[in-house]
């Protein structure tokens, strides 16, 4: 009698069994069937992750002195706040000589491009007039010393000498004519072009000077919190060398990793739940999913997933208080469209 109890007991365990197994075989074929009842569709998606708070390193474009660090490490700042100056004495003398240079080049130019004043013309014409009366002076004296040593009251030489000063004389008017038309023409357009070429690097110049005496100035390119203070007034700094390390306050970004299965199911602008250890929720959305894969990093590694191939996936979270810090473990909750509780039902 307790021989066929058993025998009966274990009938029934494995019916029992028998059942279970074919009840989750057919579920597992409507998951896999890919929609022929149904898709199985995840109630959600758990991710683990850090935060990934975006820091930069500020310096001057220029080179120079420190002279004022206006702020401290672990303050507040806002988007455009000053933060430090450069000792700007040689940076103005600077810009005082591109001014003098650019100031210069433009008269120059305005010079040539108005062309010769109404009194220089004047000035020209009267020349003109001067050499042509000499010229009529020498042809006469030419004629009376001509008549003179013909009669013979007077040598030959004398006679010569008063054509060589009129040859003279004529030089002199054909030169100052075409000086007259000269200033009346203006200048060649070749020295114009020339003018403005030069007057165009002055402008640079000056332009390029104003821009270094600015650069003296560093404003702060987000709102977000001072971290470190690399360097002190007195200082002698480079071009580009950090003096200050600020940790943006805005985006705050979670780096976390999907598995492949579960790759179709996360969407870029899909909502996103971050959980901190303390208690601490935040809502979010995907922004960035790595196109390419990579093995499971040493962060997030365990014995059993070492092997498996993940996607770097980044969510943008929406926070406007500092409860998330740099390298905070987090938890990212993800619901994907369409999610039912487990597999869909006949």
């Amino acid at each position: 009698m307790n021989q066929t109890l058993r025998y009966i007991a274990i009938g029934a365990i494995v019916a029992a069994v028998a059942a279970v197994a074919w009840f989750w075989q057919q579920n597992a074929g409507v998951c896999a069937a890919g929609g022929a009842p149904a898709v199985c569709v995840p109630e959600q998606i758990t991710l683990y992750g850090n935060v990934d708070v975006r820091q930069v390193n500020l310096g001057f474009k220029v080179s120079g002195r420190v002279d004022q660090l206006l702020v401290e490490e672990g303050d507040r700042v806002t988007q455009g706040q000053k933060l430090a100056t450069l000792e700007k004495p040689d940076f103005v003398d600077d810009v005082a000589l591109a001014q003098a240079r650019f100031d210069a080049s433009a008269a120059a130019l305005k010079q040539l491009e108005n062309g010769a004043r109404p009194q220089e013309i004047a000035q020209a014409e009267a020349l003109v007039e001067e050499r042509r009366a000499t010229v009529q002076n020498a042809r006469r004296t030419v004629k009376r010393r001509a008549e003179l040593a013909e009669e013979g009251f007077t040598a030959h030489q004398a006679h010569e000498d008063a054509e060589a000063a009129l040859l003279e004389a004529e030089a002199r008017l054909q030169s100052a004519i075409e000086t007259l038309n000269l200033v009346k023409a203006g200048p060649r357009n070749e020295e114009i072009e020339r003018a403005r070429a030069a007057h165009a690097a002055d402008a640079a110049a000056l332009s390029l000077a104003q821009r270094r005496l600015a650069d003296t100035d560093l404003f702060a390119p987000n709102e977000g919190t001072v971290l470190t203070r690399v360097r002190e007034p007195g200082a002698i700094i480079q071009a580009g060398e950090p003096i200050l390390n600020l940790s943006l306050k805005s985006p705050v970004w979670v780096r976390t990793y999907v598995e492949e299965p579960q790759l179709g199911f996360v969407t870029p602008g899909m909502k996103a739940t971050v959980q901190t250890d303390s208690g601490g929720t935040f809502e979010g959305q995907v922004g960035f999913i790595s196109p390419v894969a990579e093995f499971t990093p040493k962060t997030v590694e365990t014995r059993e997933l070492r092997t498996r191939l993940v996607y770097r996936v980044r969510v943008i979270v929406d926070s406007d208080d500092d409860s998330l810090r740099q390298g905070m473990p987090v938890t990212v909750v993800l619901v994907p469209k369409g999610a039912v509780a487990g597999a869909a039902a006949d």
